[in-house]
């Protein structure tokens, strides 16, 4: 089984999830935004074995606390597509422009693709390339659980914002309509910011996907 937990961090109140597999306790840092040691404690107070760091996208408000984990850990960052390479490449412009202390620069272990999948100890999740929010979202699925990493594609009564730069509104909805929903209603999914919902719920009742 695959357990979680969601930690928001920053003013962004992004959320980050902590992921672990039952069986083996090893876990994973799901879009770590900032708060690093807080994270860390996380991880420690649940006698964890943190093994990788998995990102969604390269905004800095989901990756802002990769480069402290590292420091500590020497363990692989995967994600997100690498489409996203020049959002991690900016991440001091993307700092500066948020009035924001720098955050040290990384460089992802793997890109992740369409097709893709992670393992989290004996569990795995499957990916799915869903660009429009960035060009190079992925988002992160547990099918057997029925639950859905999806980032900043989809929220509870909301979408992802498409005016930055290579984003595209109408790649976003064609990423949730095509790619996400035909998953299945039953997924809950956790969002970047703001509480869960199911696909759906959001299919149903989404005003941006009317």
């Amino acid at each position: 089984m695959l357990n979680r937990v969601t930690l928001p961090v920053t003013a962004f109140a992004q959320n980050c999830s902590l992921v672990w597999c039952s069986a083996t306790n090893k876990a994973a840092l799901i879009d770590p935004g900032g708060e690093a040691e807080r994270l860390l404690a996380e991880v420690a107070k649940r006698d964890l074995t943190l093994e990788s760091i998995l990102l969604t996208h390269g905004h800095l408000d989901h990756v802002g606390a990769t480069a402290d984990i590292l420091k500590q850990h020497s363990i692989p960052v995967l994600g997100p597509e690498q489409a996203d390479e020049f959002w991690l490449q900016a991440l001091a412009q993307q700092a500066q422009l948020f009035g924001l202390a720098a955050v040290g620069s990384f460089t992802p272990d793997r890109w992740l693709s369409q097709g893709d999948t992670v393992t989290v100890g004996n569990e795995q999740l499957d990916v799915y390339h869903c660009p429009g929010h960035t060009p190079g979202h992925v988002v992160l699925v547990h099918a057997k659980q029925r639950l859905a990493f999806v980032g900043d594609v989809l929220f509870n009564g909301g979408v992802g914002r498409s005016d930055f730069p290579l984003g595209n509104h109408e790649h976003l909805i064609h990423s949730i309509k095509h790619t996400l929903l035909p998953l299945g209603d039953d997924i809950t999914f956790v969002p970047g910011h703001g509480p869960e919902s199911t696909f759906g719920q959001e299919r149903l009742h989404n005003p941006y996907l009317a």
